[in-house]
């Protein structure tokens, strides 16, 4: 019994763990990902539920596990898709040219491989899982899922590569095949040698957030295969009146305090130096690239004694600091990358809404001055930036676009605007093209999209997932008409992902949208169930109405308080009022699941219904789009008054002796 558990606890391990690889390995490489945010999750959920809903049916698909995982990895090494800048285009927040597999080809290519890998991993999972009761069995998997997130985030740390992750599955594989074919020990050894191809003497670092390619010869940084940055000598004269300079032209009062947002390799540091700062607050987000800078730039900023370098998130700077200064920067801080496989937000949303806005205001001096500078590829985002500076400001901002003129938005741009008029010497003020878009807010995030709608190539995309999900649950065995018994459960895997989503979003915004605030959000969710578990294995809650008001109740708290308020808290107070809004819920939501399950007399049937709940919960989170983040909160109130409606029967009437195998996702899949 105790190998069995061992062997439980290592295959949860080995799930959740190449769950997260997939995600950042594909990422790195498959641009299109940046534009589907829970493209590769999705494709996890149906493979894990396809590998339950086969656990009673043969041959074991967990030995093919290392070969799909390995094909897949070659494939997507072989085919990336990049970023093409030839002739001078540029990628900003949705234009692309790329290089490699087309869409239409490689994001189903992806979702397929993804569904492929996870269902054989969890066929072996599944197999170990129903040796031991319900609640005991999801108590070895989420304790797996825990420690297998807790030893990514460790990786990440210390910016292990591609091989070391390889070398975890390897081994995993290899231990849980108790008699290991020659087959298996082959694809496990070929995992650890794939990401050992040569990269062409390219210097690559996987960073928190990105692979990153430093070419030394141009001393240019791209960052999952997207021309990112290049490091200039700003004391050169050629680049006299450059970008990085014109800030402190516009100025009237020189500044001696200067905070620079999106420092990355240093160039902005560079030129505040330059121009004769005191002081510099240096922010990056990505600690790789502002290293690089730091070894490599050929100005050497970072080394000045003046500057200060600040590995942070902006905005979650800009919340926690008190200084203020002469003049704020927002030096190119777009990121082509998600907070999480499991929100449509990007590392700088936060950046861009109109609260942000202020809250840079509210550091600067007196006579302090704010710019803002990118590449702006459509006049109605450069207008719906511009437009919330004057919301914030009173008074328009100067606009800059060098030679080009403001015809042509789609090159440079600059913003640049005094806490008074006559702080900046303006040759031209902003004036609107056109009818201006309101700011994104802390609500809806999406400085990128225009009106709240769901693009339609999302449209499309969704509805072909839920199609082939569906498809390929009956193919594994699922019947839908005896899961009519089971819409409670349908109904409980949407609602709980939607919470999972809003909990992501929420400490983003709170505490930073960095790798680590997600991983810690994760780390709570897990600790948030195995207590949920470990409750309702002591005990027998039999008053479902009682859960379920307790749900409400924590649902309704949690979407009338405003973000406003919890940002207005000290880090600490912040923390814990942040934690109870988001995780009581999801404890409620995770007894009332266990509750539930207990009851099941046809757990596949039961798990195929949860599985279909959570796909529809995955395309149900794009209606943030819509409605913002705060309406997912009251559309879970809705799911689970459904769940309440159609299990009400179900709950609370089934002796201890009826217990039935819980269910076993992802720990950041839908359950409760």
């Amino acid at each position: 019994m105790q190998n069995d558990k061992i062997q439980l606890f290592l295959a949860s391990f080995l799930m959740l763990f190449v769950e997260l690889v997939l995600i950042r390995w594909a990422g790195a490489y498959v641009v299109y990902l940046s534009y589907f945010s829970n493209f590769v999750l999705l494709g996890s959920f149906l493979g894990i539920g396809l590998g339950f809903l086969r656990s009673h049916k043969g041959p074991d698909l967990f030995r093919w596990a290392p070969v799909s995982l390995l094909i897949f990895i070659l494939v997507v090494k072989a085919f990336p898709v990049t970023i093409d800048r030839t002739g001078g285009s540029l990628i900003y927040f949705g234009s692309l040219e790329t290089k490699g597999l087309p869409t239409w080809v490689m994001l189903p290519l992806v979702f397929v491989a993804v569904a492929s890998i996870m269902m054989m991993i969890a066929h072996g999972v599944a197999h170990r899982f129903q040796r031991f009761p319900a609640l005991e069995a999801y108590r070895l998997d989420i304790l797996g899922s825990l420690v297998g997130i807790v030893t990514f985030a460790v990786m990440t740390i210390f910016r292990v590569p591609p091989v070391g992750w390889m070398i975890v599955i390897g081994a995993l594989i290899v231990i849980l095949t108790w008699r290991p074919r020659a087959l298996d020990v082959i694809a496990a050894s070929l995992l650890i040698v794939v990401p050992l191809i040569s990269n062409g003497g390219v210097l690559t670092i996987w960073s928190q957030y990105y692979r990153v390619q430093f070419f030394p010869d141009i001393l240019g940084i791209t960052v999952n295969g997207i021309p990112h940055q290049s490091m200039l000598e700003i004391k050169d004269p050629a680049l006299a009146g450059s970008t990085y300079q014109k800030p402190y032209e516009l100025v009237t009062t020189p500044p001696r305090d200067v905070l620079v947002i999106g420092a990355g390799n240093g160039n902005d540091v560079a030129a505040a130096l330059a121009a004769g700062a005191q002081h510099v607050d240096a922010v990056e987000i990505d600690p790789v690239i502002q290293d690089l800078g730091a070894t490599y730039h050929p100005d050497h900023p970072y080394d000045d004694p003046r500057v200060t370098r600040i590995t942070n998130d902006g905005r979650a700077f800009l919340e926690q600091t008190d200084n203020t200064y002469d003049l704020i920067i927002f030096a190119l801080p777009d990121s082509l990358t998600l907070v999480s496989g499991q929100s449509a937000v990007r590392l700088e949303s936060f950046l861009f809404t109109l609260q942000a806005m202020q809250a840079a205001r509210d550091h600067l001096n007196p006579d302090g001055v704010f710019s803002m500078y990118n590449f702006y590829r459509e006049a109605w985002l450069l207008d719906r930036l511009a437009g919330g500076l004057d919301q914030v400001y009173g008074h328009a901002p100067c606009f800059n676009s060098g030679d080009r003129g403001q015809s042509q938005v789609g090159t440079f741009s600059m913003l640049t605007v005094g806490m008074q008029e006559s702080d900046v010497h303006c040759d031209q003020v902003w004036t609107p093209s056109g009818e201006v878009v309101a700011p994104a807010t802390d609500d809806r995030p999406f400085v990128y999209l225009r009106t709240p709608s769901i693009p339609s190539r999302y449209l499309v995309t969704l509805g072909l997932i839920l199609l082939a999900s569906a498809v390929a649950v009956r193919l594994a065995g699922g019947r839908f008409g005896p899961m009519r018994g089971y819409l409670d459960l349908f109904f409980m895997g949407a609602g709980f992902l939607l919470l999972e989503t809003k909990s992501v979003v929420q400490f983003a915004l709170l505490f930073g949208t960095t790798w680590f605030v997600n991983a810690l959000v994760f780390a709570g969710i897990l600790l948030t169930i195995l207590a949920a578990i470990e409750v309702e294995r002591r005990t027998r809650i039999r008053r479902p109405g009682l859960l379920f008001s307790l749900l409400f109740g924590g649902l309704l708290i949690a979407g009338l308080v405003p973000a406003s308020w919890l940002l207005e808290l000290a880090t600490a107070p912040r923390f814990l009022a942040a934690t109870a809004l988001a995780f009581f819920p999801v404890f409620i939501a995770n007894l009332v699941f266990a509750e539930r399950f207990r009851d099941t007399a046809d757990p596949t049937t039961a798990f195929g219904a949860n599985l279909l709940g959570a796909m529809v919960g995955g395309v149900l989170e794009y209606l943030s789009l819509i409605t913002g983040y705060r309406g997912l909160l009251v559309l879970a109130a809705i799911l689970y008054a459904l769940a309440w409606i159609f299990g009400a029967r179900n709950l609370g009437h089934a002796t201890d002796d009826e217990v039935a195998p819980a269910e076993a996702l992802d720990p950041v899949a839908p359950s409760g």
